[in-house]
């Protein structure tokens, strides 16, 4: 395929108003093509560099803009939209890469653009960037275009999405009072022992006599904050960059998942947010025509949780053998009776995808409810445990004053 050339154009439209504007495209002739696909009569065509002067981009990687669940969804919802009133593929992605807000999704659009213009089918396009557009994507689309039902496979999608948006931002919401405190919790001790400890030892050292324990133990910490600090946010930075690198890695998520899942708190909210992704992404690759096997190879990756993972495929075994797919499950002690039994009974009722509908309801209600506690009962707890160490540091630090005051005494 052709290497991609940027065109700056001007063209008139229906209402016979001049437009400019810039496009890719693999040739001139290409360009021109697109401009009409448009609605655009072309008046003119004219290569450009691409990121040159002014219009350069400057990218640091890492910090770029990536594609969220959000866009993607907005992106689902009105590719059906538009697909359902008639307008041809190449069009609809044309005026999404034009209209959409996030610049990476536009390149992306337009890139997928290109490709099927030059024959290849909507999904192969997407999975050439798999990074972005997930696998329960990209086989929705495989499945809609098979079947000649694509409209409805995007809708699909976007109601999965905006599911799951809805779930992540419950999660987010649940997890931002406790780490904001903690954060700050964090900072008031490195601040108090950085600046305010210091000043109290040299009063200390003049006043004379042998310091309490607790005074004692700060003031170490203290002067080892010289080499801790730069230890830790160097060891932090190392951190992050590796927890990035090797978080979705299996070694880490076969250590890491499990434990997750029996945290006395948090545990039994991740459990709940695996099974109602699990469930939802189920019943809609099931209702988009997607075979069973290739629907429990992509709902076990997607569900978050690698003890999930390993679940379903021992299911892709079972199913693969020709038994049922709840016989495996009632093993795993993740899932709970309820989802078992109604996913038996959705098999011989021949009623699968709506069981599973039916479960990613409830849990995501459940999800909803765990957050909201969780959030009611994490506040006072995180306001005692400030109230403790900062109270603590101070406690510690006027020590010495209150054995001054019994010497005076």
């Amino acid at each position: 395929m052709p290497s991609t050339l940027a065109f700056a154009y001007k063209g008139r439209n229906a209402a016979g108003k001049v437009v400019k504007g810039r496009l890719d495209a693999a040739s001139e002739a290409a360009a021109m093509g697109r401009m009409r696909t448009m609605g655009l009569s072309p008046i003119s065509v004219s290569e450009v560099a691409v990121g040159t002067g002014l219009s350069m981009e400057i990218k640091i990687p890492g910090f770029g803009k990536g594609v969220g669940l959000k866009d993607l969804a907005i992106m689902s919802r009105q590719m059906a939209t538009m697909t359902s009133a008639g307008l041809s593929l190449l069009r609809t992605l044309n005026i999404l890469s034009e209209q959409t807000e996030n610049k990476e999704l536009a390149r992306i659009l337009t890139s997928i653009r290109n490709d099927v213009e030059s024959g290849v089918s909507l999904s192969e396009a997407m999975d050439k960037h798999n990074t972005v557009f997930p696998p329960i994507m990209i086989n929705l689309v495989k499945a809609g275009e098979t079947g000649g039902f694509l409209e409805n496979s995007l809708n699909s999608v976007a109601g999965n999405f905006e599911s799951e948006g809805k779930l992540r931002d419950t999660i987010k919401s649940a997890m931002a009072y406790p780490t904001i405190v903690l954060i700050m919790a964090v900072v008031a001790v490195i601040g108090m022992l950085t600046f305010i400890v210091p000043v109290f030892e040299k009063m200390f050292k003049n006043l004379g006599g042998q310091l309490p324990l607790p005074t004692q133990v700060l003031v170490v910490l203290s002067q080892a904050m010289v080499w801790l600090l730069p230890l830790l946010i160097v060891g932090g930075i190392v951190f992050a960059v590796w927890w990035r690198k090797n978080k979705n890695t299996e070694v880490v998520r076969k250590i890491l998942d499990p434990i997750i899942l029996k945290l006395p708190v948090f545990g039994p909210l991740m459990t709940k947010l695996a099974i109602a992704r699990f469930s939802r992404n189920f019943s809609t690759m099931i209702g988009a025509g997607v075979p069973i096997l290739a629907a429990l190879n992509i709902v076990g990756e997607t569900s978050g949780n690698w003890v999930v993972e390993s679940a379903v495929r021992k299911v892709q075994e079972s199913v693969r053998q020709g038994k049922s797919i709840a016989g495996p499950l009632s093993l795993e002690p993740v899932f709970p009776a309820m989802v078992t039994q109604m996913i038996a009974v959705g098999e011989d009722a021949g009623a699968l995808e709506q069981m599973l509908g039916k479960i990613a309801d409830f849990y995501d209600q459940e999800v909803q409810s765990t957050a909201e506690q969780l959030t009611a009962l994490i506040e006072p707890l995180m306001i005692a445990f400030i109230g403790v160490v900062v109270g603590g540091m101070i406690v510690a630090l006027y020590m010495p004053m209150f054995s001054i005051f019994e010497y005076i005494k």
